[in-house]
């Protein structure tokens, strides 16, 4: 009786259980590829190659990361190569070709690039930054020998970008193998469009493909499985479908007392869909989602689940650092951590689409996401000069070159793909295109045809012009061969025709002219690219059009705009982390500023900033840089730091403060405090130096002059048995170094990863910040180092290496699992110092 009362409980257990999946659908298909890089474009291909002594490398991969920094090459991508490389990838056919179809599906390949599979031609996908997928099935060998696919990449346009790109199959691959009778790859479709607090409407698209050569009935039955494994719904349905048909079919559910997906609880759910034949599942289709609600209206805002909310956000690119676009999920998880504890709360994937697995992460930790689909329409950028194009060589010929014949193929396979992303709560059809075409410039007064690169007090200044006349002098020009409008208006059509559960918006940096040509309409939302001065003049002439900050500075003005201006509801700052790139002519620099992480993931001054105007919670923090190295000087009488002459942009907060108190006798010393209390005292050795007031500041920062004496600087600030301290204190020389791990128990699936921080340290323990010392890394076990960086902007030392020189006294250094379990050992080694030997668990 007790073992039958067992059996009835696991069997209730059992229906209760979410996770039902009894069909793989999916193999990851990374592991085991030959790749090489060829000297020059080939333009008669004939897959596939020879390659018994091609590298061994598994995915994602990217080739220009692995390269020396040259300063012969170009800083519009950070003075790495491009080139051309091939892969191949040998495998047996995975199952019968009579009973299943095999699909290829690519994540993200840059770029030009073509596919093979035994010599057969497949395809082609110019675009570096959006998904592809092939079929496979007839093209298989059946007779057991090896498959060959190829995958040729033309990189040779290696300065196709304003930024660092990568070279190469730089996101996952997939191999997908289904039942003749299936749902397709991207295949469907989940919204919610009625949620109360009792109960949430859920809507299922799902695509059918029968690939086989009679009718066939089915069913399709769908559960969804909530965070803890519960089925909280199902429905089933009977459908039937034509041979070699392919039809869309809808099923509705209701999910009871809904956990919806915010970013402050990212609740996920599941829809495992099924279908069945004769009784039999013959395929099965996870489809994450979540549950949420959005709204945006004209001079109110954005209101996530019925909540007016302000978006914290940041652009940021696809890179980043040592591991250049090949990014782990590890190194994704540890930079977005670190923006999330600094307030951050939205993400702009600027200026393209992320990967599949990014977008996957910003739905677990919660973050909104704005994803940009193209930084070029009809017309090019400069890739060196930014703006309209000013060079034709060929090494900076990019997309726009395709745009005409793959912006809707580009488009809908990223859309199909992301759809499903409760993260992704806007679309923008572009950034700062208006540049491209040239005319729309001078209608604003501010360019001439003469000098059309030089602006005549744009950034700084209202409109010129009435809105009428405005007008007037748009129709007037010459429009040339493209309309950005019609090119904008065409966009947000395959847009909807895929979604219409978000708004688009785009990047606007000429908005006036935006605005009069129709360009702002074309889209949802008018996204203001630095113009924020005249969005209330927008907002007084086209009230119903809703706009907002799509990027900017990122300092307390664009800030107060977002909580001042009604309806203004975002602003995403330039940028959220350092990116190789953009540094035309500036080597040894080899990238530009990020506001809140450097290249290594280290944070600057900015993230204290952000912190205390972000997070609602007691905050203080203090950087300090020689005054003869700022903007600031020492006023003659008060001895008060204030902006040197002619200097507007002082009071913004610096990348290059420095975290520590260790200067020179006779040093005059700017202290900058971030806080978020009314007050602050600052104090050397117990000796206060006064207090600064936020009704003083103009930038929510509190500057003292300080002449420099070894000993404790004290920032404070709060209430009597309440107060916070920040603290510095001078330190002695490097005698020793500490090593950080954020993860010394990896899973051995050749994905997870550690981080390790090097810092030089005092005999006290404290941080040595203005010593440097060779780093050396050496390890045993089956983990592989993929690469070393200090952070610094103009470190042009190679990343993947096992040797650097750290910059403020650190450096980062970053392991991977491979597939073997056991222990693993890293020996550290500081030169002149001492050697330290860590061990991973690999499981």
């Amino acid at each position: 009786m007790k073992n039958l009362a067992l059996l009835l409980i696991s069997a209730i257990v059992l229906a209760s259980c979410g996770d039902t999946t009894t069909i793989k659908r999916s193999t990851d298909f990374n592991f085991d590829w030959k790749f090489t890089e060829l000297q020059d474009t080939i333009s008669n291909i004939e897959a596939p190659f020879a390659d018994a002594d091609w590298r061994d490398i598994r995915l994602p991969h990217d080739w220009s990361v692995e390269h020396s920094f040259d300063s012969t090459l170009e800083g519009c991508v950070g003075y790495l190569p491009g080139g051309v490389g091939v892969y191949q990838k040998h495998f047996v056919t995975p199952a019968s070709t009579e009973e299943k179809n095999t699909y290829i599906v690519f994540d993200g390949v840059y770029n030009n690039s073509k596919y093979w599979i035994n010599g057969e031609y497949l395809g082609e996908n110019p675009y570096g930054y959006s998904p592809v997928y092939f079929d496979l099935t007839s093209k298989l060998k059946t007779d057991g020998s090896e498959n060959i696919i190829t995958v040729y990449v033309d990189h040779s346009r290696f300065a196709d970008s304003r930024w660092y790109t990568g070279s190469g199959i730089y996101r996952n691959v997939k191999l997908v193998t289904v039942n003749k009778l299936h749902i397709p790859v991207w295949g469907t479709f989940i919204t919610t469009p009625v949620i109360t607090d009792n109960a949430a409407k859920v809507d299922l698209k799902v695509d059918v493909l029968n690939a086989t050569k009679s009718e066939q009935t089915f069913q399709i039955e769908t559960k969804i499985i909530d965070s803890e494994g519960t089925k909280v719904a199902e429905v089933s349905g009977s459908f039937a479908l034509a041979a070699s048909d392919k039809k869309t079919f809808e099923q509705k559910m209701s999910v009871k007392e809904p956990e919806l997906w915010h970013f402050d609880s990212p609740n996920m759910y599941k829809a495992v869909t099924s279908i069945v034949v004769d009784g039999k599942v013959v395929d099965e289709y996870t489809t994450p989602f979540g549950i949420r609600q959005l709204s945006f209206e004209p001079l109110k805002g954005f209101f996530l689940n019925g909540e007016p909310t302000l978006v914290k956000g940041v652009c940021i690119h696809h890179a980043a650092g040592l591991v250049g676009a090949a990014v782990p999920r590890g190194v994704w998880k540890r930079r977005l951590q670190a923006l999330k504890d600094g307030g951050v709360n939205a993400i702009r994937t600027s200026h393209n689409p992320f990967s599949e697995e990014f977008l996957d992460l910003c739905d677990e930790m919660g973050f909104l996401v704005q994803s940009e689909l193209f930084d070029e329409f009809d017309n090019p950028k400069d890739k060196r000069l930014n703006f309209q194009d000013r060079h034709d060589d060929y090494i900076t010929r990019g997309y726009d070159e395709h745009f005409q014949e793959w912006a809707k193929s580009d488009l809908t396979r990223t859309i199909l793909r992301d759809r499903n992303h409760p993260c992704i709560y806007q679309w923008s059809i572009g950034n700062e295109i208006e540049w491209t075409y040239m005319n729309y410039r001078y209608v604003t007064g501010f360019w001439t045809p003469e000098d059309p690169d030089k602006d005549l007090g744009f950034w700084g200044h209202m409109p010129k012009y009435s809105p009428e006349e405005l007008k007037k002098r748009y129709d007037e020009i010459e429009k040339g061969k493209y309309i950005l409008t019609e090119t904008a208006e065409k966009l947000n059509k395959w847009v909807k025709e895929i979604d219409t559960t978000r708004p688009t918006t785009m990047n606007m940096i000429i908005p006036q002219t935006s605005h009069v040509s129709g360009y702002a309409n074309a889209v949802d939302i008018g996204g203001y690219s630095y113009r924020l001065k005249i969005m209330p003049w927008a907002q007084t002439y086209w009230p119903a059009k809703q706009v907002t900050i799509n990027e900017c500075s990122g300092d307390w003005n664009d800030w107060k705009y977002v909580l001042e201006q009604p309806g203004v509801f975002s602003m995403y700052m330039w940028t959220g982390i350092d990116y190789m790139g953009e540094a035309h002519d500036q080597w040894p620099v080899k990238g530009r500023y990020g506001d809140m992480l450097d290249l290594a993931g280290f944070k600057y001054p900015g993230w204290n900033f952000f912190k205390s105007i972000w997070v609602n919670e007691p905050f203080i923090a203090m950087g300090t840089e020689e005054i003869s190295k700022t903007k600031f000087r020492v006023e003659k009488y008060t001895g008060l730091a204030i902006p040197k002459e002619n200097v507007w942009d002082a009071y913004r907060w610096a990348d290059t403060r420095d975290f520590h108190w260790n200067y020179n006798q006779g040093d005059t010393v700017l202290v900058e405090v971030a806080s978020n209390y009314a007050t602050v005292e600052l104090l050397l050795n117990g000796k206060s130096l006064g207090y600064r007031s936020m009704s003083e500041t103009n930038n929510r920062l509190f500057y003292w002059a300080v002449p420099y004496e070894p000993g404790t600087l004290t920032a404070k600030a709060g209430f009597n048995g309440e107060e916070i301290i920040a603290e510095l204190k001078t330190v002695g020389k490097a005698v020793d170094f500490k090593v950080e791990i954020d993860n010394t128990k990896l899973k051995a699936d050749g994905y997870d990863v550690a981080h390790f921080v090097v810092q030089l340290v005092d005999e006290k323990g404290q941080a040595v910040k203005t010593e440097n010392a060779k780093v050396n890394f050496s390890f045993d076990g089956d983990i592989r180092l993929l690469g070393v960086d200090n952070g610094a902007r103009d470190n042009t030392q190679d990343f993947q290496s096992n040797t650097i020189i750290t910059a403020k006294g650190r450096t980062l250094a970053i392991f991977q699992s491979n597939l073997t379990s056991g222990i693993a050992t890293v020996k550290v080694q500081v030169v002149g110092i001492g050697e330290k030997e860590i061990s991973l668990t690999l499981k």
